[in-house]
């Protein structure tokens, strides 16, 4: 409860928008050292049974979460033209990212997520 209460609502506050950023592994860090603290571990030690064990999402993986659930979403809304499905049997469902030259647009939100 302290964890949500605490750090998981400033951490995950605008993560589709900075969870991309080369900061992202400064914020993993203080997730792992936050977790280390309320289990008990040491500095050196892995902490990645306290988080299965807790039950608690990586920074990562709330954001590959928050990129699949934003192409759920976005995947109703948006006409199909947006994104382009491969025609070849192996590749059926892949989505293919669109030709675009902005780098402001390749760092942005929808860009990544279909990235992921």
């Amino acid at each position: 409860m302290i964890y949500h209460s605490l750090f998981h609502t400033i951490m995950s506050y605008g993560i589709m928008f900075w969870g991309n950023s080369p900061h992202s592994p400064v914020i993993f860090k203080m997730q792992k050292r936050v977790i280390r603290i309320l289990m008990g571990i040491g500095y050196r030690e892995s902490c990645r049974e306290s988080f299965k064990e807790l039950k608690i999402l990586t920074l990562s993986s709330q954001y590959i979460s928050l990129c699949y659930c934003l192409l759920f979403i976005i995947g109703v809304t948006v006409p199909q033209i947006v994104y382009i499905i491969a025609l070849t049997p192996d590749k059926k469902n892949d989505l293919h990212l669109p030709q675009v030259s902005l780098i402001v647009y390749q760092k942005g939100v929808f860009y990544s997520a279909i990235q992921v």
